[in-house]
């Protein structure tokens, strides 16, 4: 099996693999696996994906046939996050998906990341098993809304945990960046961040594609990044945050 960069080629062959994959290890219905693949692998998104210097297509190519693949991004932080990597259930047992991550692993690295972390819905045994077989440790979960559907889904990062970071901002005041506590970015990661050490009183949030300090939030939830446009979209329970 080889390991290799997605083509656009690849496009139709991906929408497969995470179809089955989808079908076979969560909880999702018939629309919201459709609605998820065209979100985040019709052709449209795959060009942007495959154009962005700081995202990552992996396939595995099982002499021309595609039977896995893993998508990562890689935040100016150098936190690489492994957001998903699919194998084809027929393909399953044999260590496919181990060779898959361990080249995930080893082509993030190369892209600079220090730290790495991967996300896996909490509904899927066999995907957190994976994790920890892999040596990471959960750090955290949070919701995710899928085709209007909230699911959990669980950080996971290697075995030695970031911790919080002091930050001082423009008035002088030390905040701390919990690097172990992020949410999703249109870009990359933001980490959330507390007014004290004791993670007690949140002040807001750090995009870790520009390294800046984003605590202005509209009334629906709403951040973007001043520095280079990262946005934290609103979702479906950020009515608990207003």
């Amino acid at each position: 099996m080889n390991v290799r960069p997605a083509s656009p080629a690849d496009g139709p062959a991906i929408r497969d693999v995470a179809r089955r994959s989808l079908q076979a290890s969560y909880s999702l219905g018939p629309q919201a696996i459709t609605s998820a693949i065209e979100e985040w692998y019709d052709e449209e998104q795959l060009e942007a994906t495959l154009a962005d210097g700081d995202r990552l297509l992996l396939v595995a190519d099982d002499d021309g046939q595609i039977v896995g693949f893993s998508e990562s991004v890689l935040a100016a932080d150098n936190t690489g996050t492994l957001l998903w990597l699919h194998v084809d259930p027929a393909h399953r047992g044999v260590g496919n998906a181990a060779s898959l991550f361990e080249r995930t692993r080893e082509q993030l690295r190369e892209l600079g990341a220090t730290h790495l972390q991967g996300r896996v819905l909490d509904d899927n045994v066999d995907g957190n098993t994976f994790y920890e077989e892999q040596g990471f440790e959960r750090a955290g979960s949070e919701e995710i809304d899928i085709a209007g559907q909230t699911y959990v889904e669980n950080l996971y990062t290697e075995s030695e945990r970031w911790g919080r970071e002091p930050m001082e901002t423009d008035e002088g005041r030390t905040v701390y960046v919990d690097h172990d506590n992020h949410e999703r970015g249109s870009i990359a990661p933001f980490h959330v961040v507390y007014g004290g050490e004791d993670a007690e009183d949140r002040y807001g949030y750090f995009c870790s594609n520009c390294n800046t300090l984003a605590n202005a939030m509209d009334s629906m939830g709403r951040i973007e990044c001043d520095g280079c446009g990262n946005v934290r979209k609103p979702l479906r329970w950020d009515a608990a945050y207003l």
